[in-house]
């Protein structure tokens, strides 16, 4: 196994961690014969390898022979073989020829390695001939190379599961050009199979081939595809988790919203395994998140699952429900209320009712359930999909300013803990969003503004709430507090507050303003900072008496930084109502939208719209055709995404009827 290892000047190539000198004792102690130290030099391998991907380090070509030697030593342990093949695929996948970082040894290797990849197609294992299979489904080569072995695979395996791997793996050799003689072979193959398979998931498998080939497949063929996904067999698919995987792939060969709601439609009809539903449901998430258009359709069907009897399901129902929002959850409020005594789903029917605004959640919310976490989670967009994530508690607690009173207990509990610096930013916004505080609150506000790392929040949190709320004596205080850090004490950093190091004193003065102080003050301290979005929000709250600043903010609201761009112009229009910078520097941040782009920046231009009115109607064809769009315009997967969509569509209405006047 090891024949040649020693010849390899390994000192003189490189992996993610420099030099890959260490290489030979790694690679042998994957093969070790203790297999937990087998797995962990595995994955100490992998991370030298690949770790996040995007190149293909020297060390790699040299090492192919020996991995590829290792998983096909039946006698080390079928976990430690399979991984290893793992890492292979990803590095296949990982190099495309031409592409940039590829170590110019890698090509050369792995035409050597090939034949030895191709031979674990007949393993007795069969997880070592689907992960080699899948090794050859990502790699580059061209179908000349492959087709051959893939075929004689094919017509050896007898486990119905691996076919189906082959079959994907054979349409993507058979679309790599050259594919050679046996092409056509290939795709006649998988052609026959679609129209007369011996299972529905063999046909499943041979349109799933076909379909980068033949686009038009799916829409000829829905019904066969629903059946295949509800039938029995589609277990077939469900290595590790593959039913949902393969339920996702075969949703998006619907690219178009209404097809695809059709679709899935279907695929929610009951079935009597609890998984098939779920996966339904899953389906169901990811349209809803991308379109708004199926919603109606699918809503029933939806609250229908409320009564499942399999907790996930429920779950997963109850979280779409919440993701749709009050219109959704509001006429099945009595059946979510219902779950809250159910404990695997209770957290989920809790948020649902939050985000309906139902009272019900509030007894709830006041023991402040350990289900929400203490900071929100954000998924970009990056995976297609959605999956049930529930909000933070202060993100919660946020939709319910009507319950204010009632909740109050919870935030000054809260706000009184002891060494967590976010608590202020967290807490402090749910009050200020609420616009009330209790006397107890305010004093704990009162407490962090004189804590170095949880200041400046504090400071903002007070600032929003301002004398009326605070009262004067509590004001007063504040004010005196602040006024040391606008005058150099501890004012040099701003720590949470979003403006950067060297912005405390600005934000001290502004928030000093607000309680009653010297807006001039506040100005001089910004006028420093307008390279920062922050200070310029700030500097937009003061108005007219920010005028003296409108030059620098002609200059800053053409900034290419989106953010300061925005924030400038609303500056801008609220110190001097110029809205000729303004408006287009608005415009500029909302290009895309109405073709579906959304930028978190956004939100922010279109409610500078708004304020700035009729003077900015030129926004107006904009701001119709994004509302009149089906996508949701949102940056976020989960419940975010969601929320951004309706955030952005409500501000959007509101500035289409502020331009026209």
């Amino acid at each position: 196994m090891w024949e040649g290892l020693d010849a390899v000047d390994w000192a003189a190539l490189t992996h993610n961690y420099g030099s890959a000198q260490d290489l030979p004792e790694l690679l042998r102690a994957c093969a070790g014969d203790d297999r937990e130290e087998a797995e962990d030099a595995v994955s100490e391998l992998s991370n030298s390898f690949f770790h996040d991907g995007g190149w293909i380090c020297s060390a790699a070509p040299a090492a192919l022979p020996f991995v590829l030697r290792m998983a096909a030593d039946a006698s080390l342990a079928p976990g430690v073989r399979e991984w290893l093949l793992e890492l292979v695929g990803d590095l296949a996948a990982d190099a495309p020829r031409g592409g940039p970082g590829v170590d110019p040894g890698w090509w050369p290797a792995w035409e050597r390695a090939l034949p030895h990849l191709l031979a674990l197609l007949g393993d007795p294992l069969p997880v070592i001939r689907r992960r080699a299979s899948r090794a050859l489904r990502c790699c580059d080569t061209p179908g000349e190379q492959l087709l051959p072995g893939l075929l004689a695979a094919l017509a050896a395996e007898d486990d119905p599961a691996l076919r189906l791997d082959l079959l994907l793996t054979l349409g993507r050799a058979a679309r790599r050009e050259p594919a050679g003689p046996h092409g056509p072979e290939a795709l006649g193959l998988l052609r026959a199979l679609l129209a007369d398979g011996d299972s529905l998931q063999e046909r499943h498998a041979a349109l799933l081939a076909l379909v980068p080939e033949e686009p038009e497949l799916p829409a000829g063929h829905a019904e066969l595809l629903v059946a295949a996904l509800r039938d029995p067999d589609a277990r077939q698919w469900a290595e590790q988790g593959a039913l949902t995987r393969v339920y996702s792939r075969t949703t998006a060969l619907f690219a178009a919203p209404g097809p695809a709601a059709a679709f899935v439609r279907a695929l929610l009809r009951d079935h009597p395994d609890a998984a098939h539903r779920a996966a339904a449901l899953e389906q169901a998430g990811a349209l809803l998140a991308e379109w708004r258009s199926p919603t109606a359709d699918l809503l029933p069907v939806l609250a229908a699952r409320l009564d499942d009897p399999a907790p996930e399901v429920r779950r997963l129902a109850l979280d779409l429900l919440a993701c749709l929002g009050p219109a959704a959850v509001t006429p099945h409020a009595d059946r979510i209320a219902a779950l809250l005594e159910d404990d695997p789903v209770a957290d989920t029917a809790l948020w649902a009712l939050a985000r309906g605004g139902d009272p019900r959640c509030v007894p709830a919310l006041r023991g402040a359930p350990a289900g929400f976490g203490s900071s929100g989670q954000h998924f970009g967009l990056g995976v297609r999909g959605h999956w049930p994530v529930l909000p933070a508690l202060h993100e919660v607690l946020a939709l319910l300013p009507g319950h204010a009173q009632d909740l109050m207990p919870v935030v000054e509990q809260e706000l009184a803990r002891q060494g967590d610096r976010t608590v202020a930013h967290r807490f402090g916004t749910v009050l200020a969003g609420w616009g009330t505080a209790s006397r107890t609150a305010v004093e704990r506000l009162l407490d962090l503004l004189a804590e170095e790392l949880s200041w400046a929040p504090a400071a903002g949190a007070l600032a929003l709430l301002g004398p009326g709320v605070l009262g004067a004596d509590a004001a007063a205080r504040a004010r005196e507090m602040l006024y040391a850090r606008m005058n150099g004490a501890d004012g040099g950093t701003d720590t949470g507050a979003g403006a950067g190091a060297g912005a405390g004193a600005g934000t001290a003065a502004w928030a000093c303003w607000r309680l009653g102080g010297d807006p001039e003050a506040a100005v001089d301290a910004l006028a420093a900072h307008l390279h920062r979005p922050a200070a310029l929000r700030m500097l937009a709250d003061l108005g007219p008496h920010a005028a003296r600043c409108a030059g620098r903010l002609r200059v800053r609201a053409a900034d290419r930084d989106a953010w300061v761009g925005v924030e400038a112009a609303g500056a801008l229009w609220a110190a001097t109502g110029e809205a000729e910078a303004a408006v287009p520097a608005l415009l500029s941040a909302l290009r895309g939208l109405e073709e579906g782009r959304h930028l978190p920046v956004m939100p922010t231009a279109v409610r500078q719209l708004a304020r700035i009115g009729p003077a900015a109607r030129p926004a107006a064809p904009l701001l119709r055709a994004a509302l009149a769009g089906d996508r949701r315009l949102r940056s976020n997967a989960a419940w975010r995404g969601f929320v951004e969509d309706e955030e952005l569509r409500t501000a959007a209405a509101e500035a289409l009827v502020a331009v026209q006047g």
